[in-house]
């Protein structure tokens, strides 16, 4: 006899083997499904709303010169002539220069005073640490207009005006990047900096080797935000920077303009200055999606 295994024989063909039934994924109620459907349109919408004006102002900045202020539809022809004419003004290499030293130079300064600061008041215990946080914070609430004439003063009286370090100096006391350090800290584990006392390690080698690394995401992050504001930032360079040699580029394409307002041209001056700003983000686009999905495990 032979014993029955549950599989179907089949003669001269050999023991045939039974297909296992195929596993189908259980659906979505209907209700799911269009509530999917309905936030994915918004999104998209959004999406279109949020993108329609750097359309608009890379279109009327090809366009040639006298077309319509706001463009209803695709321009017959585009052309590069304003693009050529706001890159070849005079001055416009050294603003360029300058704006990128005030926002490089203000990015890496604010990126380790920031996290440094954050460190001591996440995971440091010395006397007057929450009075002093506190009043820190307490400096978010003061707008920069309000101290922007005793500062001007101040930098004045030391001589800093139409100098880089009076340009970039005032503006290194961040508080909002240093709140941002301190509470993503915080969450980092005590058992880490725990094991690096108890190996002996210095405090400079426990933020260097353990404070960096944790914090590249939020680093990452930061200095996007840091770049953008200091590179789009008019009022400070305008009042401090008062010779065309150390104007920013933000202060130095308003010059470009004459009484006779050329959208064209504006738009042109727009299109340059927001190139930096489109290719760092693209380069730190990883570290923004790692920073956003890391908050949101937390």
């Amino acid at each position: 006899m032979t014993e029955r295994t549950g599989v179907l024989d089949r003669p001269g063909t050999g023991p045939a083997v039974r297909r296992a039934p195929a596993r189908t994924s259980p659906r979505r109620p209907r209700g799911a499904v269009a509530r999917r459907a309905a936030l994915s349109v918004l999104l998209g919408l959004l999406a279109l709303l949020t993108v329609s004006p750097f359309a608009a102002m890379f279109v009327v900045a090809l366009s040639p010169a006298g077309k319509p202020t706001v463009p209803a539809a695709w321009p017959s022809s585009l052309t590069l002539d304003n693009v050529v004419r706001v890159v070849s003004a005079s001055g416009f290499l050294t603003w360029t220069f300058n704006s990128l030293v005030y926002a490089v130079v203000s990015v890496v300064i604010i990126l380790l005073t920031a996290s440094m600061a954050g460190y001591a008041f996440a995971k440091k215990r010395f006397p007057g640490r929450d009075a002093m946080l506190w009043t820190f914070l307490a400096t978010m609430m003061v707008p920069f207009q309000a101290t922007l004439i005793p500062m001007f003063v101040l930098i004045s009286d030391l001589g800093g005006v139409d100098t880089f370090w009076g340009l970039i100096v005032p503006t290194l006391a961040n508080s909002q990047a240093v709140f941002l350090m301190r509470q993503f800290i915080r969450d980092l584990p005590d058992e880490l900096f725990d094991a690096a006392k108890v190996d002996g390690a210095p405090e400079w080698v426990v933020y260097w080797r353990i404070v960096v690394p944790l914090t590249r995401p939020v680093l990452a992050t930061l200095g996007v935000f840091v770049f953008l504001w200091h590179w789009n930032d008019f009022l400070w360079p305008l009042v401090i920077a008062q010779s065309d040699e150390m104007r920013t580029l933000t202060v130095g394409l308003t010059t470009l303009q004459t009484e006779e307002i050329q959208l064209s041209m504006l738009m042109a001056s727009a299109a340059v200055s927001v190139v930096p700003c489109l290719l760092v983000f693209f380069v730190l686009q990883r570290y923004l999606v790692n920073s956003i999905a890391m908050t949101g495990l937390k």
